[in-house]
C-alpha cells in the first residue's frame, strides 16, 4: 500500500530527481486536510454496519427475487456473506482514503472480485447496486449531509469543505462498482 509520501518518493525516484516544489505542495496540503481525512474515514467507519445492512436491505426491497428460494440472498448464509463481503469492501474503500492513495483497494480487494462474485453466483448488478447504495451513504457521512430521520448519526467534524474527501471516497467505490460489472 502506498500513502501520497510514498508515492511522491516512488516518483521522483523513477524519474532521478528530488521531488519538486509541486510534489512538496501536494503533500503540504495532504497534510493540512489530514483531520479532513481522518474524520471522513472515522465517519465510514462508526457507521459502516448501518451503511452496510442499509444497502443489502435496499437492494433486497428493490428485488424481491433476492429473498426468494435460489435468489442471491434467500439463506441466512447467503445474507451474512453479503453483509461480510460489504464491511470487506468499505474497509478497503475507508483504507484507500486514509492513505489517499487506491492501490490497497486495488491489491487486496478489487483483484479477482468479479470472477469471485461470478463463480458464486452473486448477480453482478445487485453486487454493483449495493455498493452504490453504500456509496450515497457514506459520501453522505463524509460531508456530514446525512439525512436520518432517526436517532442523528451526525458527528462532530473538522470544520471546512469535504467536498473533495467525498469525491475521492466516490471514485473509490466507483472503481468497486466497474470491478464487479
Amino acid at each position: 500500500m502506498l500513502d501520497a509520501f510514498s508515492r511522491q518518493a516512488i516518483s521522483a525516484d523513477s524519474s532521478g530527481s528530488f521531488i519538486g516544489e509541486g510534489q512538496l505542495s501536494s503533500l503540504r496540503a495532504f497534510i493540512s486536510e489530514g483531520n479532513k481525512r481522518l474524520d471522513a474515514v472515522n465517519a465510514i467507519t462508526s457507521n459502516a454496519s448501518c451503511v452496510v445492512s442499509d444497502a443489502i436491505a435496499g437492494i433486497c426491497c428493490e428485488n424481491t427475487g433476492l429473498t426468494s428460494p435460489n435468489g442471491g440472498v434467500y439463506t441466512n448464509r447467503k445474507m451474512a456473506a453479503c453483509l461480510r463481503d460489504g464491511e470487506i469492501i468499505l474497509r478497503y474503500v475507508s483504507y484507500a482514503l486514509l492513505a489517499g492513495d487506491a492501490s490497497v483497494l486495488q491489491d487486496r480487494c478489487l483483484n479477482g472480485l468479479k470472477e469471485t462474485y461470478s463463480a458464486l453466483g452473486v448477480p453482478a448488478g445487485s453486487a454493483g447496486r449495493a455498493v452504490a447504495i453504500m456509496k450515497a451513504s457514506a459520501c453522505a457521512h463524509i460531508t456530514n449531509t446525512n439525512n436520518f430521520t432517526g436517532p442523528k448519526r451526525k458527528m462532530s467534524v473538522t470544520q471546512g469543505d469535504c467536498n473533495s474527501l467525498s469525491s475521492e471516497a466516490a471514485s473509490y467505490f466507483d472503481m468497486v462498482i466497474s470491478s464487479i460489472s
